[in-house]
């Protein structure tokens, strides 16, 4: 019998709900019994497929979902669906040999790394697939540095080894050379008549073949042959051989029995799990989630060796037993509302809680539902080490520290304090460095005006941009004074067009987009000082301010400080604290719009002179007195036009790297290095002006007669000279 693809996604979705009648969601759970991890990796890595097999190997799902068909469980979105790429992270939850594991899938484009940075904030470890016929790619150096920036335990998964152009060993090397880390294979491809027929598993010394007929459900270890058995013995030799010299207790075993050969393999284990822990090795697994083969051992992995929620996060022991819990992403629904995913840390979150945000704002706990993509189902609590969505909270974002009340926060940053005896910081500064995470927004790269279909929709269309950038920061959303348009600035081209789309789908709000302007940032040549006066009668109150500031476009610690010479420092003492918040604003403000095209200046700061306020002058007019005298100093000073660079990787067939580089170079493009991968195949790094690259991947295709791929992500601004900069000024006023 045949059925079209909604049937069929409607059969598995009516399957999953008849899985989850008998599923909890793991409440009473100690914390070494959960594991929380991310799943990253450059586009089209497999992300989405590995974890369509996790759920189907632990039984949540009876169905194999695909991409290509787009049925997967967490590519929810009509937008992922019909483009085949996720957009939105995604969490699910699932039980693995009595333990629970909580996953985000996150997507691999660069227009979405945001969802990266946020999922990264409630993970404890994560793992990093990489296409085995690719190796480290550029998105794969991204999120590897986010991972960082989180100091967080990580596995590589080398999937798509059934491609004949895999090289496993080549993915070892790149991992060493881009990576800069120490690779420790657990695990050999196992490769009959050219096409790999399992895994070869380096301390068992067996190799794992999976059933074919069942989908990969069923597998079994069987004993190694005579030539393989020596190949594996020398793996573990060397695998030993690298953990003795990072891990004291496995180095002592070594000298105690004066060998390597007969060192037990639990100590083995044990070692290679507190070095991942550290962060000192990366263990390595194989297979092909698609053709179902080394999943299961990748999930035992993840129990193995990564971190429990109890092993990490120690500086949440301030707050004991209370509850405390960090909001790592926001997402809406249209009959529950705003959702948002809370990490638990410590005690436990219950249905109807009053909870507090680190900014005072209190809320209540309306509703929870355990994380299944954009499915949800009731629960009754959250405890300590999952992940969890809430409904009711109508003020939480990303980055938000919530608590059960604001006692506990108080003795918890005491604590803290006690702890720290020498540190200053204030409690802010406490809040800001230890108990909160500062969630990366990169900047936008791309902008455009966006309009409703009539002036009816523009209520509709204010608050359907308000719901999009509450879930995703990354979308800049400003209002042009000048055109009196709404203005988006995007990650890039793709990023912008689902926000479209989203808009429509979602909202059903037909918005039209303006073409697309880059997003130019603006730099002084140097520094330019003069002052401003602004006076005005308001409802027969005389309104003054009078200042004279420096702006100077030299990169400096403060943005705002304010004259330390006598003359200056006898008037500005004169200045009420919360004046002066209001200039700082106002100031600040006016920076964000630079005089030649209205970008952002970079590295500018202020230094404040002389300031003379009324009597009676409201702090609104002097926000915007700040920001008059700012402009009129911008007016007078010279600016550069500085433009994103975008860094790209291009793999092409070796025949091909003259013509793509000829097209390259009358682009501005600076070529960074050509490296080989396989017999055939070149890989070309560039710094290319994003100004250069519209409609690049077509063109590059054309080229290549189809061959070639590309990938790029934003690499910093650089000055445009003198020629390019007066083209650029006339294509934002389109005039060419």
């Amino acid at each position: 019998m045949l059925c079209n693809r909604s049937t069929s996604h409607g059969i598995k979705r009516i399957l999953r709900h008849v899985s989850q009648i008998r599923w909890n969601h793991g409440s009473s759970l100690p914390e070494p019994y959960i594991r929380n991890i991310g799943i990253l990796a450059h586009i089209d890595g497999g992300k989405t497929t590995t974890t369509e097999r996790m759920l189907f190997y632990s039984g949540k799902t009876n169905v194999l979902g695909e991409v290509h068909h787009g049925n997967t469980v967490t590519d929810f979105l009509v937008q992922e669906r019909e483009r085949g790429i996720t957009i939105c992270s995604a969490a699910v939850s699932f039980d693995w040999r009595d333990y629970r594991i909580n996953l985000l899938d996150t997507p691999g484009h660069i227009d979405f790394t945001m969802e990266v940075e946020q999922s990264l904030a409630a993970v404890d470890g994560t793992v990093v697939i990489l296409d085995g016929s690719a190796g480290v790619e550029a998105q794969t150096v991204t999120v590897w540095s986010q991972a960082d920036r989180h100091k967080l335990p990580r596995l590589v998964f080398i999937n798509k080894m059934d491609k004949d152009n895999a090289d496993f060993h080549g993915c070892l090397q790149d991992l060493e050379k881009k990576l800069g880390i120490v690779p420790v294979p657990l695990q050999l491809p196992l490769i009959e008549h050219g096409k790999l027929a399992g895994v070869i598993d380096i301390l068992t010394g067996t190799q794992v073949v999976w059933d074919k007929q069942s989908n990969g459900r069923t597998y079994k270890s069987v004993p190694l042959s005579e030539k393989r058995e020596l190949d594996v013995r020398n793996s573990l030799l060397e695998i030993i051989d690298i953990l003795s010299g990072i891990d004291d207790d496995l180095a002592q075993s070594i000298i105690d029995s004066d060998s390597m050969e007969n060192i037990d393999p639990e100590l083995v284990l044990r070692a290679i799990r507190k070095c991942t822990l550290k962060q000192q090795i990366v263990p390595v697994l194989v297979g092909s989630a698609y053709k179902n083969i080394g999943i299961q051992l990748l999930m035992d992995a993840v129990l193995k060796l990564l971190p429990a929620p109890n092993e990490r996060n120690e500086v949440f022991n301030c707050f004991g037993t209370d509850f405390v819990g960090k909001v790592f992403k926001v997402t809406h629904d249209k009959q529950r509302g705003p959702l948002s995913l809370i990490r638990v840390f410590r005690g436990s979150l219950k249905k109807g809680s009053k909870i507090v945000t680190d900014k005072g704002t209190s809320e209540t706990v309306q509703r929870m539902y355990a994380p299944w993509a954009d499915e949800y189902r009731e629960i009754s609590s959250i405890s300590a080490g999952n992940i969890g969505l809430c409904a009711g909270l109508k003020s939480t974002v990303t980055g938000d520290l919530v608590v059960v009340n604001v006692s506990v926060l108080r003795n918890a940053l005491k604590k803290l304090n006690k702890d720290n005896a020498s540190s200053e910081d204030s409690d802010d500064e406490v809040l800001a460095t230890k108990l909160s995470f500062q969630t990366v927004v990169p900047d936008a790269v791309y902008f455009c005006s966006i309009e409703p279909p009539s002036s009816a929709y523009q209520v509709a269309l204010d608050n359907a941009l308000k719901e999009i950038q509450r879930e995703d920061p990354s979308l800049r959303i400003t209002y042009d004074e000048t055109t009196m348009q709404t203005v988006l600035g995007g990650m890039g081209k793709l990023h912008l067009e689902i926000i479209k789309s989203r808009i429509l789908s979602e909202y059903k709000i037909d918005v039209d987009l303006g073409p697309l302007q880059i997003a130019y940032k603006e730099s002084l040549e140097e520094s330019c000082r003069d002052s401003w006066t602004a006076e005005k009668e308001i409802a027969g109150n005389r309104q003054l301010v009078r200042m004279e500031l420096t702006i100077q476009g030299n990169k400096c610690d403060e943005r705002f400080r304010l004259d330390n010479s006598p003359e200056a420092q006898e008037n500005l003492k004169l200045i009420r604290p919360k004046q002066m918040s209001f200039v700082k604003k106002g100031a600040f403000a006016a920076l964000e719009r630079g005089p030649k095209l209205g970008g952002q200046l970079m590295d500018a700061s202020i230094i404040l002179h002389q300031l003379t306020i009324g009597k009676g002058t409201a702090d609104t007019f002097i926000m915007a007195a700040a920001a008059q005298c700012v402009r009129h100093v911008l007016s007078m000073a010279k600016c550069r036009l500085m433009e994103p660079i975008m860094l790209l990787e291009i793999v092409m067939p070796s025949e091909y790297l003259n013509a793509i580089q000829a097209d390259l170079n009358r682009r501005r493009c600076t070529i960074l290095d050509v490296t080989s991968r396989g017999q055939f195949h070149k890989v070309l790094r560039v710094n290319a002006p994003l100004a250069e690259l519209e409609d690049y991947s077509s063109e590059v295709r054309c080229i290549s007669s189809g061959t070639a791929s590309v990938a790029m992500e934003p690499n910093g601004y650089a000055l445009l000279n003198e020629m390019d900069e007066a083209s650029a000024v006339r294509r934002a006023h389109g005039l060419e």
